[in-house]
């Protein structure tokens, strides 16, 4: 089983930053993209940031200049520093990965999610 964990989240004034963690966990060969996305009530997951392996990245036009998102491989997390925190930046935020790993005794390639941490940002 891979398990991601997600930390960082809290609540912060607007203006104010965030750094979120995520560290992936279980029988992993190799991790591929990693990303964050985000949740805000009654609103569809919608993508925030996404990175390769290899560092490329990509990131949401709404939050582009304010967001940097970043991986360690060797400890197989990823990283969204927040900055310039505004109130429509509030939700819960999923770390993601596709991954090779051990799934019901053989290896495979699947999608994985984290359980979610929650960011809100106060007017």
């Amino acid at each position: 089983q891979v398990q991601l964990v997600e930390s960082g989240g809290g609540l912060v004034q607007a203006g104010g930053s965030l750094r979120l963690s995520c560290a992936a966990s279980g029988s992993i060969s190799k991790i591929n993209a990693m990303g964050w996305y985000r949740q805000a009530p009654g609103k569809q997951r919608e993508l925030v940031a996404v990175i390769t392996s290899y560092g490329s990245t990509n990131y949401a036009d709404s939050v582009k200049g304010r967001f940097t998102i970043s991986r360690d491989n060797a400890k197989k997390s990823v990283y969204l520093q927040m900055n310039s925190l505004t109130p429509e930046d509030t939700a819960v935020y999923y770390c993601n990965a596709d991954v090779v790993a051990i799934r019901a005794g053989t290896w495979a390639a699947f999608n994985s999610w984290g359980q979610g941490t929650q960011v809100t940002v106060s007017s």
